[in-house]
């Protein structure tokens, strides 16, 4: 027995935006349905229009893939707090720290993408940032500013705004 499309509910609607881990912040464009091997899969077409790609992920695995509706407002102002506080850097090998801030970075969780851009952020007064350091805080910095644009409807270039004040208030403190 197979079901309509438009009889199964779903966790996310055409035209929501949503947080993929590895991805960032994409838009649901449609609900499809693929033959894959002979089987029939229901799929969300998602759209990441700051890297043009095309996503599509079964339904039935969106939530296993760790696929999220966007932060609510709670959360993205738990995330702007923790930019403002001590940075946490481990005293290990610098391979085994850019380990764990990329897989913080893609676990899609916008607490953990706030630490690595709180530990990394450097203040005028320190020194300079490695080329892989400041790869991955830009890649954390840009991943939190495209969901904080998101979730507020605002910009990109003004959510990095209010980043950067929420990381000014940590030279403050």
């Amino acid at each position: 027995m197979t079901k309509d499309i438009a009889e199964v509910l779903h966790d996310f609607e055409v035209n929501q935006k949503i947080v993929y881990p590895a991805h960032g912040v994409g838009t649901v464009t449609g609900i499809e349905e693929q033959k894959v091997a002979g089987m029939s899969l229901e799929v969300y077409v998602v759209a990441f229009d700051q890297d043009k790609m095309i996503l599509r992920v079964p339904t039935n695995r969106a939530e296993i893939s760790g696929m999220r509706a966007l932060a609510n407002s709670k959360l993205v102002d738990d995330a702007l707090k923790t930019l403002g506080g001590k940075a946490r850097i481990k005293r290990t090998m610098w391979s085994r720290r850019a380990q764990e801030y990329e897989s913080k970075i893609n676990s899609g969780d916008l607490i953990s993408i706030a630490e690595v851009v709180r530990d990394l952020h450097r203040l005028e007064d320190q020194p300079e940032q490695s080329y892989s350091e400041r790869q991955l805080y830009e890649s954390a910095l840009d991943r939190m500013a495209r969901e904080l644009a998101a979730v507020e409807s605002i910009d990109h270039d003004k959510a990095l705004d209010r980043l950067a004040k929420s990381l000014a208030k940590k030279k403050a403190a």
